[in-house]
């Protein structure tokens, strides 16, 4: 049996705030991406959630970063926001064509529900079942849909539940798919502070359990705040030894 590839970085690269600690002050914005990618194989977009980028914009990433480099990136939240995954045909169909251009480099797509979206397995279901192939997670902001009917809709489809740890509705550690998608907003579940030792050992334990278990594996830390995700997800690569 294979073990599953891990892959850990952060959501998004591009804060001001990281400069110095992270960045060197020297260094050009423009550069941020390739330094970044020096150092991390991955990174989660996090600016196609505001605003679908131009296929321009998404080609310079591609070629800012190496070959093995992969993007998982969230979808437009048009969609999860405004719609709440209602008629989502036609805007799937313009978040997902820009994203073309990551070509091998695109990984998984992200689905941030607002916490003001409880338990709708039909409206989930219809979701679902319009997805174009790859691989898909959805992480969840109310705690009413953390069930089993959940889960197993999920399941169903091969999408990954998010295992994020965000405040609103933190997800059990749950895999429902062929990869495992976890995302870190801080130890408050709020984009700030570092984590303490004793739960990167924890993530640790658990990722090496999935990859054993031949599951590939991205984790994203996204407590931005004063460089504290950068930090993390490098102590996190030296428990892995990656």
């Amino acid at each position: 049996m294979t073990d599953g590839r891990i892959r850990i970085g952060t959501s998004g690269w591009s804060y001001k705030s990281w400069r110095g600690p992270f960045y060197p002050q020297a260094l050009r914005q423009k550069d941020w991406l390739s330094h970044y990618a020096g150092r991390f194989p991955t990174a989660e977009i996090n600016a196609s959630f505001y605003r679908v980028p131009s296929p321009a914009a998404v080609a310079a990433w591609r070629e800012a970063t190496p070959p093995d480099f992969v993007f998982a990136w969230k979808a437009s939240r048009f969609i999860t926001q405004a719609k709440k995954l209602r008629d989502p045909e036609a805007p799937l169909a313009r978040t997902f064509a820009p994203m073309v251009e990551l070509g091998l480099k695109r990984g998984p797509t992200l689905f941030q529900l607002p916490p003001s979206l409880h338990l709708d397995l039909p409206r989930l279901e219809n979701f679902l079942a319009r997805l174009p192939a790859g691989r898909h997670t959805v992480e969840f902001r109310h705690r009413s849909w953390y069930a089993e009917k959940t889960f197993t809709t999920l399941a169903d489809h091969g999408v990954a539940l998010c295992l994020s740890d965000h405040a609103d509705g933190p997800a059990p550690w749950l895999a429902t798919a062929d990869f495992l998608y976890l995302r870190g907003h801080g130890p408050s579940g709020r984009y700030f502070g570092s984590y303490p030792d004793a739960a990167l050992d924890l993530w640790a334990e658990h990722i090496r359990g999935w990859s054993a278990d031949s599951r590939d594996v991205y984790a994203y830390f996204d407590n931005d705040i004063e460089a504290a995700a950068p930090g993390d997800a490098a102590r996190l690569c030296a428990r892995l030894a990656l």
